[in-house]
């Protein structure tokens, strides 16, 4: 009988392809975000507001928080995130976008399953 582990590191990996359909709407929000930030220094802002304001995937990124996506589950708590963003020419029915395409790993043994 094997008893209970008191706490394991994760890796969660997501990757997420949206499709912008509305430009504006998100510079705005990233915008807003950054103006309603009282803890971003004056010259870090003026450089998020530029970023946002020339790229899209970087006003994403912006907006996108991975604390986000794992504040609310209970028993786990969030020790280091990185994200990126980037425009991408995207095809569905290409072969490159298989979702359940195996990295080259083997997730199950990693997982202690296999």
């Amino acid at each position: 009988m094997s008893t209970p582990e008191t706490s394991r590191f994760v890796r969660l990996r997501v990757e997420l392809v949206v499709e912008v359909e509305d430009v504006d709407a998100v510079t705005k929000a990233a915008l807003r975000r950054i103006a309603d930030d009282p803890e971003l220094p004056g010259e870090e802002r003026t450089h998020a507001e530029a970023a946002v304001t020339e790229d899209t995937a970087e006003a994403l990124a912006y907006l996108v928080d991975p604390f986000d996506l794992v504040g609310e589950v209970p028993g786990v708590e969030l020790q280091q995130a990185s994200w990126s963003s980037e425009r991408i020419s995207y095809d569905p029915d290409s072969p490159d976008w298989d979702l359940d395409e195996d990295d080259g790993e083997d997730d199950e043994e990693e997982d202690g399953i296999g």
